[in-house]
């Protein structure tokens, strides 16, 4: 794939992003304005269940479209989730690999999590890491403004 194919792609793929990322914030602000107490109204978790799944979206194309088609375009080489992010870091692009790391470790969980039990932990963490998220991808925007 040559550099203005590569180019293309990043710009799609940002795109994707950019049209995710309105329904996403959304859901953010409205997850804000509820008090998290037990048992949890299924008006609430479903609230949740949207912030949940739009975070899980997001985080995907972020790390797994976005960052991955960036650092193909600046001809580096990072194999794994891992080493993509702590490159990402090193060279600026986001401000924490830990954090992205921690937003991929949620993202999991919410793919895998069936017991309701956790539901509640779950959702406090979804609201914490959007923020970082959030802040990753304006910082990773700014990186590729001023790069590409």
């Amino acid at each position: 794939m040559n550099q203005a194919n590569i180019k293309a792609l990043l710009g799609h793929n940002r795109e994707i992003l950019r049209e995710a990322l309105p329904s996403f914030v959304r859901s953010l602000e409205k997850c804000r304005s509820f008090k998290l107490t037990s048992p949890i109204s299924f008006e609430i978790e479903e609230s949740f269940d949207a912030l949940t799944s739009k975070f899980s979206r997001v985080s995907d194309i972020f790390t797994q479209k976005v960052l991955k088609s960036f650092l193909i375009l600046l001809r580096e080489d990072a194999p794994t989730f891992l080493d993509r992010m702590n490159l990402c870091e090193k060279l600026g692009i986001i401000p924490s690999a830990d954090d992205l790391i921690a937003i991929r470790d949620l993202r999991n969980l919410i793919a895998h999590e069936y017991l309701t039990e956790n539901l509640h932990e779950v959702y406090m963490e979804c609201m914490r890491l959007s923020q970082l998220l959030l802040h990753a991808i304006d910082s990773a925007n700014a990186a590729i403004d001023s790069k590409s």
